[in-house]
């Protein structure tokens, strides 16, 4: 059950990631960090559209973490990338060449290599006050890195730090949804007692906040491929620190556990220099963007 809600976020997400680049691309260079880069995103019907499936997959998320661990759900939403290269191809009639294909099974590939190679089991540890301090510092250290790296640098390299520090606080915000969830399991209002729902909403928020500077930064192929391999890899450190999930790290895994990395890291530079959706803008004809018609991919005129 935990694998398929898993593969049915990793396609929302996918589909959230198009509606969501194509609301906020065209925004005003100086709204990047801005809260009226939300403003303007919210006035734009694809980015709503975006917004809905977000919840949908939210909620896939949600299920996925009540009935798998945190190290096997996250890692499954790689298969995000494959989706992503094959909407893309479909939506705005491109021919997909090689490189976005071996770009995104190497990483999706590279990444279930390194599951299998782990084998990661659940734990048993619950953690108190003082493990969820260290942890969120970290966090919120990492974050602040990835964002301050995101002012120097190309476009692309924008777009890949701003979507890093929104994979970050998205792996914290799925370590507090699998607390909540577990909250849940008691008395249903017992979750509104604890701060972990609160925790869960400010992360959230400030995950779809970064995101949102990824897409409007630049390619949508570079942030994609660092939300989609920092944020497993992220969830798997906080799933050990926090769960007590375990890990299979002896001396000849730990060698070919290093190779799928790299393998993965690989497949996400791969996207991140492709050229399929260099620019991809939506005119006010928002619905004909949606459809998909050869004439979606514009740029909007001043």
């Amino acid at each position: 059950m935990a694998y398929a809600l898993a593969v049915g976020a990793a396609l929302a997400n996918a589909l959230t990631t198009i509606l969501q680049r194509l609301g906020v691309e065209s925004a005003p260079p100086e709204d990047s960090l801005r809260l009226s880069l939300i403003s303007y995103a919210i006035r734009r019907k694809v980015w709503l559209a975006g917004f809905g499936v977000m919840i949908v997959a939210f909620l896939f998320q949600a299920s996925a973490l009540h009935f798998g661990t945190l190290t096997v759900v996250q890692p499954i939403l790689t298969l995000e990338l494959p989706f992503l290269v094959a909407i893309l191809g479909f939506w705005f009639h491109r021919r997909l060449t090689w490189r976005e294909w071996t770009g995104a099974f190497a990483a999706a590939g590279g990444l279930a290599a390194f599951l299998v190679l782990a084998d990661p089991s659940p734990g048993t540890r619950t953690p108190d006050l003082g493990d969820w301090g260290l942890v969120a510092v970290a966090v919120v250290g990492s974050t602040a890195l990835a964002v301050g790296l995101a002012h120097w640098g190309p476009p692309a390299w924008k777009a890949a730090m701003f979507g890093a520090s929104g994979a970050i606080m998205f792996a914290f915000t799925a370590s507090t949804i699998k607390q909540v969830t577990a909250d849940l399991s008691h008395q249903w209002y017992s979750v509104f007692l604890h701060w972990h729902l609160y925790a869960m909403a400010v992360a959230g928020l400030l995950g779809v906040f970064l995101t949102q500077n990824a897409f409007h930064a630049g390619p949508v192929t570079a942030s994609q491929a660092t939300l989609v391999i920092v944020d497993p890899l992220a969830s798997i450190a906080i799933g050990t620190g926090l769960f007590g999930d375990r890990v299979n790290t002896t001396p000849v895994r730990l060698a070919f556990e290093i190779v799928a990395i790299l393998v993965l890291c690989s497949g996400g530079l791969f996207l991140s220099r492709s050229p399929l959706v260099a620019t991809v803008k939506a005119d006010d004809g928002d619905a004909a963007a949606v459809r998909g018609s050869p004439s979606a991919p514009q740029e909007r005129n001043p």
